[in-house]
């Protein structure tokens, strides 16, 4: 006959310490995502800045210089108040050439497309009123699809000089009025999207342009004076 086999006696661990172990276990995760964080965003902040900076000069066309201009108050400012942060204001930029003449205004904005929100960025002439050159800073529009507001350069370079405020029409149906742009055939809601951005800024921002110009001029003309 075999010996009888002893049954182990397990233990119950009690509730407490099980809550305990968690509870420092996603403390101990939750300390490592903020320090990999903490650790990256010099970096990751230096990279947007970087794509912004090659943006502008994309879309106002190689600027020799430019100034950053921050909406406040429904207004633009170059100097802030003590104690402003900038990246909580909208910014805009204004660029120039080796002359000191302005091309003009680099304008960021982002709405809701058909997937998620659209970020993009275009240049606009203010004495002319025309767009100078666009470009999808950020989207996740479906792939093959909505995806070619971006990568269908056909569409991109279509914003070229267009006269604003922009109108869609269907590819091949234009009148050849110097306002429209053919939206892209199978991703109509995009491309519409995208347009209708453009116009949303400049009827909010038209505004503060104006004013900013103006003053902008009457503070040359009483240099000039001087």
């Amino acid at each position: 006959m075999t010996a009888p086999q002893q049954l182990e006696v397990r233990k119950d661990v009690p509730a407490w310490q099980l809550l305990v172990t968690l509870g420092l276990a996603g403390a101990l995760a939750g300390l490592v995502l903020v320090f990999v964080y903490q650790v990256t965003l010099p970096r990751i902040e230096y990279n947007k800045a970087v794509r912004l900076a090659a943006a502008v000069q994309e879309v106002l066309k190689a600027p020799y210089r430019y100034d950053t201009l921050y909406v406040l108050d429904d207004q633009l400012a170059t100097q802030l108040p003590e104690g402003t942060d900038p990246k909580t204001l909208e910014a805009i930029y204004l660029g120039y050439t080796e002359d000191d003449v302005r091309i003009g205004f680099a304008i960021t904005r982002a709405e809701a497309g058909f997937a998620d929100l659209i970020n993009v960025i275009f240049g606009y002439d203010h004495a002319t009123g025309n767009v100078l050159g666009m470009k999808v800073l950020e989207s996740k529009e479906t792939p093959g699809l909505g995806d070619k507001i971006e990568k269908d350069m056909d569409f991109v370079t279509s914003f070229d000089g267009v006269l604003a405020p922009i109108q869609g029409v269907k590819a091949g149906r234009g009148s050849g009025d110097s306002h429209e742009v053919d939206l892209i055939t199978g991703a109509t809601i995009s491309s519409r999207t995208l347009i209708r951005i453009i116009n949303n800024a400049l009827e909010r921002l038209e505004p503060m342009l104006d004013s900013y110009l103006a003053t902008a001029s009457a503070s040359a003309t009483v240099e000039a004076v001087q």
